[in-house]
């Protein structure tokens, strides 16, 4: 049996329920299905987010995420990957990803899942800048994320 993989980019919001939907349609038998939505969070060091503003190079970065979840395929028993990462102006708590993952067994969904978005923060090839009331400024992955990312012993 073949593992599904999804990806897009796109400027509109994500439907959760038509996502799903997408997912338990390619897994017909998964007895897990685990997603992630990430939304624009307020909070920093300094004063609130209004939007984020993400840039992307067109095909690049599609073949990175497509390359991210062929990793996890890899390395977890799926039945079906799909991720979905917004740009353009995402405004404070709007959601600005979907991670979505497959499996007959829940461990390999949510470890896959969570392994896709952990390299999504640090390796995908998106350019952020935070939107704020005092101006603009990039953001770069956070140790934090780094840290996340490093944990997985998967060569690329």
């Amino acid at each position: 049996m073949s593992t599904h993989i999804s990806v897009a980019v796109q400027q509109q919001d994500v439907s959760i329920a038509e996502e799903y939907d997408q997912l338990r349609g390619q897994s017909a038998d998964a007895g897990a299905v685990v997603f992630f939505s990430g939304c624009v969070r307020a909070d920093t060091d300094s004063e609130p987010v209004e939007a984020l503003l993400l840039e992307h190079y067109p095909g690049m970065t599609e073949m990175s995420l497509q390359d991210i979840a062929q990793q996890a395929v890899e390395q977890w028993q799926l039945q079906a990957v799909r991720v979905v990462h917004r740009v353009g102006r995402i405004a404070r708590g709007e959601q600005i990803v979907f991670v979505g993952t497959a499996a007959r067994h829940r461990r390999d969904a949510f470890a896959a899942a969570e392994f896709v978005m952990d390299y999504l923060k640090t390796r995908a090839p998106f350019w952020k800048k935070a939107v704020y009331a005092s101006g603009e400024r990039w953001v770069e992955a956070h140790e934090k994320d780094l840290s996340a990312a490093a944990r997985w012993q998967i060569s690329n």
